[in-house]
């Protein structure tokens, strides 16, 4: 089958586990496009926060409240006829169906990377709440998206600037790019 080319979608969801480069890429995406870029993290309550802090993972209960609000974010976005770049791990098919739902002007980008590669990173981080502990809980918890979620999935090896290049680039071919 051909790729097509496609436009842009209003927005652009960045999931993967903590350590992904969710964060890193959601910037310099938003540097690329000229698009607003919004970091789950911010729409946590400080709950959810102090309790990751200490080592506990999330529960699903702590979580509806925090994807709702990301969820409202996305339709205020979408509402002003606005684009917007939004991370946020979504590592269960239901908290993507919060996110993206039937929302078809909202793409999916799985910045996918090994538990290797990934423990690597967030070995490097300073100052960030969640701890390598809980690295193992994100990935058993991990629901890889099917391909009727539309995700392009991307490799997280290489620069920012590459990484955000490959999924502009998938996002307008429709197709994943590795």
């Amino acid at each position: 089958m051909a790729d097509c080319l496609v436009s842009l979608p209003a927005v652009i969801l960045l999931m993967g586990v903590s350590g992904s480069g969710k964060s890193t890429i959601g910037a310099a995406l938003s540097k690329q496009l000229g698009w607003p870029y919004a970091d789950a993290d911010e729409f946590h309550p400080p709950a959810n926060v102090a309790k990751m802090s200490t080592g506990q993972p999330l529960t699903d209960d702590d979580r509806w409240p925090w994807l709702n609000a990301i969820a409202a974010h996305i339709d205020r976005v979408r509402a002003e006829g606005r684009n917007a770049i939004v991370s946020c791990s979504a590592l269960k098919r239901v908290y993507r169906d919060i996110l993206i739902g039937a929302r078809e002007d909202v793409r999916l980008v799985l910045l996918d990377g090994t538990k290797e590669e990934i423990f690597a990173r967030m070995s490097a981080r300073k100052d960030h709440f969640m701890p390598l502990s809980l690295l193992d809980s994100q990935f058993a918890t991990l629901e890889r998206p099917g391909a009727d979620e539309r995700p392009v999935v991307v490799s997280v090896d290489g620069t920012p600037e590459e990484i955000a290049s490959r999924i502009e680039a998938g996002l307008r071919q429709d197709v994943s790019i590795s």
